[in-house]
C-alpha cells in the first residue's frame, strides 16, 4: 500500500481508540469505588445488552483472524474450530449460566465457597483463572502484532513489538478507568462493528461467485494446492494417529473450555437475575452462530480469491487472510476501494482485539484482587482497597501478556486460544461441575481438581510442538517436545476430573451436607443470590 493508504488505515485505528477511550471515561465517571460497580457494572445490563457483550467477548481475534486463516489453509479441518466454539455454548446454556449467576458474585471461587473452605479454594481458582486469562491474552497480542505488520507493509519486528506493547497499555487504561461498565459498552460497540464488517465481506465474497457456493468451494480447492482433499477431513488432523488424537483433543478442549473461561463466567454477574443470564446466552448464541457461519464463507473465500499459498506467504499462521481478502475484494492493492475496505476491516479486527483484551484483563484482575488478595492480604481489606489492587493487577497481567505475546508471534491465534480453552476445561470446569452437582465433594477434592488439571495442562503445553521442536514453534531452534500433541485437552481434562474424584474419596473431612443443600437450593431457585 502507498503512504497515503497507510495513513488512512492508521487514522481508522486511532478513531476507534479515541471513541473507546471516550466511552471508558464517560461510563466510568463517578462509579469506580464499589467492587460491584468495578467487577459487575452494578448488575444493571439487560439480557440483550449482555448478550451482545458476551458475543463481543467471545468473537475474538482467534475467530475473526485465526479461524478464517485455518480454513483458508486447511479447508474442512479448519471448520473444527467453528463447530467447537459454537457447540460449546450449549454446555454453557444448559449447565452453567443460570446456576453460576445464582450461586456467585464476581468470580468462580464465589460459587465454590458456599460449601467449601474459602482460603485454599480461592487461592487455587485464583491462580487457575489468572493462568487461563494470560494464555488467552497472548493470542490477542499475537493477532495485534500480525495485523500491524501487514498494515505497515512488513516493515520489521519493531512494528509488531510496539503494537503488542501498545495494546497492553490500552487494555490497562480501559480497565483502570472504567471497569466492567466500560468493558461491556466497548464489547457491545465492537460486536456491532464486527458483525457488520463480517456481513459486508461475506456478501462481497458471495457476489464474486454469483451466489454459487459450489463454485466457491471448487475454486478454493483448486487454488489451495491440495485439490479435492481440501474439502475432505484429514488435511491437518488426518496424517497419522498423532494428528487424529490431536483432533479429538482440540475438539474436547473447545467444547468444554468455554464454560470454564473466567471472562465468560464473569459476564453472568452483570445482569440482575438468573433468568436474565439465561436469556443473555440465548441472545449470544444467535449472534455467535451467525458470525461463525460467515467465517466459513470467508475462510473458503480467502482460499478461492487469494489462494492458500498467498495466505501462508503473508504469515505462517494464516492470521492475515481476512484483511488480504478485503483488499482484493475492494479492488486490489493500490486501489482506493481496496485500501478503504482493507482499512475498515483492519480497524474492526483491531477493535476486536482491544475489546477482548479489556474483558479478559478485567476477569484476571478480579481473580487477583477478589480471590488472592482477599485471602492472602494481611492488611485491613476494604472495598476501595480491593478495587485499587484490581487496577494494579490489570497492569501486572498486561505486562506478563506482553512478554509472552512477543515470543509467540508466528503462531496461529486460534491455536493459541485452543490452548486457553484446554487449560480452562482442565482446571476450572471439573471443580465447577463437581461443586454444583456432587453431594460428596470436599475442599481437598476441589483443590486437587484445580491443580490436577492446571499443572498437567501447562506442563504438556510447554512440552508440546507448539513451544519447541517444530518450524513454527515458539523456540524452533530447541527441541524438548516430549508430548506429541499440540493441544493437551485429551490428557489434562480427564486428569482434572480424576484428581477431583480422588481428592474427595481420600479426604479425611466429611462433605458439608448443609453447604451442598444451600448451594443446590440457591442454584435452582436463586434464593439468596447477590
Amino acid at each position: 500500500m502507498t503512504g497515503a493508504h497507510h495513513v488512512l488505515a492508521l487514522a481508522l485505528f486511532s478513531g476507534f481508540v479515541l471513541v473507546t477511550l471516550a466511552i471508558t471515561t464517560l461510563v466510568g465517571r463517578g462509579r469506580r469505588g464499589s467492587p460491584e460497580e468495578f467487577y459487575a457494572g452494578g448488575r444493571l445490563f439487560s439480557p440483550m445488552e449482555n448478550g451482545f457483550a458476551i458475543a463481543g467477548d467471545y468473537m475474538s481475534a482467534a475467530s475473526f483472524l485465526g479461524v478464517t486463516g485455518l480454513i483458508a489453509l486447511y479447508g474442512y479441518d479448519g471448520i473444527l474450530y467453528t463447530v467447537g466454539f459454537l457447540v460449546a455454548w450449549l454446555v454453557v446454556l444448559f449447565l452453567v449460566a443460570e446456576l453460576v449467576r445464582n450461586c456467585g458474585r464476581f468470580t468462580l471461587a464465589d460459587v465454590l465457597v458456599t460449601r467449601l473452605r474459602e482460603r485454599p479454594v480461592r487461592i487455587a481458582t485464583g491462580i487457575s483463572s489468572v493462568t487461563v486469562s494470560v494464555v488467552y491474552l497472548v493470542a490477542q497480542m499475537v493477532g495485534a502484532g500480525s495485523l500491524m505488520t501487514l498494515l505497515l507493509g512488513g516493515t520489521g519486528a519493531w512494528a509488531r513489538a510496539w503494537t503488542v506493547v501498545g495494546v497492553g497499555v490500552l487494555m490497562v487504561v480501559y480497565i483502570t478507568l472504567g471497569g466492567m461498565r466500560a468493558a461491556t459498552w466497548i464489547q457491545i460497540v465492537k460486536a456491532v462493528l464486527l458483525l457488520g464488517g463480517t456481513t459486508a465481506l461475506t456478501v462481497l465474497v458471495l457476489l464474486r461467485f454469483h451466489g454459487d457456493l459450489s463454485a466457491l468451494l471448487t475454486t478454493a480447492a483448486d487454488r489451495s494446492g491440495h485439490g479435492r482433499a481440501f474439502l475432505a477431513p484429514g488435511l491437518k488432523y488426518g496424517r497419522d494417529w498423532t494428528s487424529r488424537l490431536d483432533f479429538v483433543s482440540l475438539g474436547l478442549a473447545l467444547v468444554l473450555g468455554t464454560a470454564g473461561l473466567p471472562h465468560i463466567l464473569s459476564r453472568f454477574y452483570t445482569v440482575p437475575t438468573a433468568r436474565a443470564a439465561r436469556r443473555s446466552v440465548i441472545w449470544s448464541i444467535g449472534l455467535i452462530g451467525t458470525f461463525y457461519l460467515m467465517t466459513v464463507v470467508l475462510g473458503f473465500g480467502a482460499a478461492a480469491v487469494l489462494g492458500s499459498g498467498a495466505v501462508r506467504a503473508a504469515g505462517a499462521g494464516g492470521n492475515n487472510a481476512v484483511p488480504l481478502l478485503a483488499l482484493d475484494l475492494g479492488g486490489g492493492p493500490g486501489s482506493t476501494g481496496g485500501t478503504v475496505l482493507f482499512s475498515v476491516v483492519a480497524a474492526v479486527a483491531f477493535a476486536t482485539i482491544l475489546a477482548v483484551v479489556a474483558g479478559v484483563t478485567l476477569a484476571s484482575s478480579a481473580s487477583v484482587a477478589h480471590d488472592l488478595y482477599r485471602t492472602l492480604g494481611r492488611r485491613a481489606r476494604t472495598p476501595r482497597s480491593e478495587v485499587a489492587v484490581a487496577r494494579a493487577a490489570a497492569a501486572g497481567t498486561g505486562a506478563v501478556a506482553i512478554g509472552l505475546g512477543l515470543l509467540a508471534q508466528d503462531l496461529n491465534v486460534a491455536s493459541l486460544v485452543g490452548l486457553a480453552f484446554a487449560v480452562a476445561a482442565s482446571a476450572n470446569l471439573p471443580v465447577l461441575l463437581y461443586s454444583l452437582f456432587w453431594r460428596r465433594f470436599t475442599t481437598r477434592g476441589a483443590v486437587w481438581s484445580v491443580y490436577g488439571g492446571l499443572v498437567p495442562a501447562v506442563a504438556l503445553v510447554v512440552l508440546s510442538p507448539i513451544v519447541s521442536g517444530a518450524p513454527g514453534a515458539v523456540f524452533p531452534g530447541l527441541d524438548f517436545a516430549y508430548f506429541p500433541l499440540e493441544n493437551p485437552g485429551l490428557v489434562s481434562v480427564p486428569l482434572g476430573f480424576l484428581a477431583g474424584w480422588l481428592g474427595t474419596v481420600t479426604s479425611p473431612e466429611p462433605a458439608d451436607a448443609a453447604g451442598h443443600a444451600e448451594t443446590e437450593v440457591r442454584s435452582l431457585t436463586g434464593a439468596g443470590a447477590a
